[in-house]
């Protein structure tokens, strides 16, 4: 790409492959035998104490153009200083799922379609949430999903197959997560096969554990010494336009009590979980609306970021849904949006990266690059070394 004339091809050549060594990631076409390179890296400024991991599910380039030309104001996605582009690939499949994709990031491993929290050989991978909490940092997630659904699965459960949901629930009681939001109370306190009852199992473990069925999150006043759980649904949450509020709201409540939780920092992954289910179902005003919900929790994500000074941000998807077009006779808020599929696509998917240590997140990578960059920012040196990643 560098290339200027005919006879100087081959100096740029070499060029790029010395760069592409340099920096530190070799992939394949996303089939078996992906060969990837991680090291510990030598920063040019300050560790962040916090990590905000944000997960736009299904939120490819498009979708953010879409949301960006649907409004007038100026999105706080907009903000960011740093940009790259993950591939997003699975173990064995150019188009990755949402438990595979997720698991990427949790664990730095490319794993089969389906798997949250596993190898491709479907052995347990300790995620960068459970070595946080090996750290003693206070740990989170805030999702529009049922906080067993994939994306939060794949950071704190260990099962083969996403659908085993009262599985990955009982997980939960595994690690001693401070703070989450979500839907799915069904799976903790409704359980099919078992009689037990983790929503007071939860509360046994000193959780303040709230429910929409007849509480309000707002109602809630954070006591930092006792750990948080809030369910929003017994199944699925609303989507956004059907009077779903929380997100940002939520989003901002997990960073202030996390922030008082542990004197060490946080991990906080938020998911903007129902962008992938409007893609799914190729609808573009909901599309539109649920980034534009996702961008206010964002916007939280970067005020307390910007006003501590010690937090890193990090804006991804696991991958795109729907193959979203801008198509032609578009104008400013008023587009015509199509679909070129219900399902997941393979395109590269934006990373957006504020705060010490964004600059790792330029430039072009595997998916499971994310969490590597992330393990470096965080100092968690000793875990790299143990999985053979340190190069010191």
């Amino acid at each position: 790409m560098w290339r200027k004339l005919e006879k100087s091809k081959g100096y740029f050549l070499k060029l790029l492959i010395g760069s592409v060594l340099l920096f530190g990631t070799i992939a394949c076409d996303g089939t078996k035998g992906v060969v990837e390179t991680s090291k510990v890296s030598e920063p040019s400024s300050g560790y962040p104490k916090n990590i905000i991991f944000m997960i736009g599910d299904g939120m490819g380039l498009t979708q953010v153009t879409a949301a960006i030309y649907s409004t007038k104001k100026k999105l706080n996605i907009e903000s960011f200083p740093v940009i790259g582009f993950h591939k997003s690939h699975s173990y064995d499949n150019l188009k990755t799922d949402s438990a595979a994709g997720a698991t990427a990031f949790a664990c730095g491993v490319k794993t089969f379609n389906g798997a949250v929290g596993m190898t491709s050989d479907t052995v347990a991978c300790k995620t960068i949430l459970e070595e946080a909490e090996t750290n003693g940092l206070a740990t989170g997630m805030v999702v529009t999903a049922p906080i067993t659904h994939a994306t939060p699965a794949a950071f704190i459960a260990h099962q083969p197959l996403r659908v085993l949901f009262e599985n990955i629930a009982a997980d939960f009681m595994e690690t001693e997560i401070d703070f989450f939001v979500g839907g799915g109370q069904r799976y903790f306190d409704y359980r099919e096969f078992d009689d037990r009852d983790l929503v007071e199992e939860l509360r046994k473990n000193n959780y303040v554990v709230g429910s929409h069925f007849n509480s309000e999150l707002s109602s809630y006043k954070m006591n930092p010494d006792k750990n948080f759980a809030f369910f929003t649904a017994n199944a699925d949450p609303l989507p956004v336009t059907q009077g779903r509020t929380y997100l940002p709201y939520a989003s901002k409540m997990a960073m202030n009590f996390l922030n008082l939780h542990s004197d060490k920092g946080f991990f906080l992954m938020v998911e903007g979980s129902q962008i992938d289910w409007a893609g799914h179902a190729n609808e573009g005003k909901l599309l539109v609306s649920e980034m534009l919900d996702f961008d206010k929790a964002i916007g939280h994500a970067l005020d307390f970021a910007r006003a501590d000074g010690e937090t890193l941000v990090i804006v991804t998807a696991d991958h795109e849904t729907g193959g979203l077009a801008i198509n032609e006779k578009s104008k400013m808020r008023r587009l015509k949006l199509a679909f070129t599929t219900n399902d997941h696509t393979s395109t590269l998917i934006p990373v957006f990266a504020y705060g010490p240590q964004a600059e790792l997140f330029s430039g072009i990578y595997d998916n499971t690059e994310i969490y590597y960059k992330m393990m470096n920012a965080f100092q968690f040196v000793e875990a790299l070394r143990a999985k053979g990643e340190a190069s010191r």
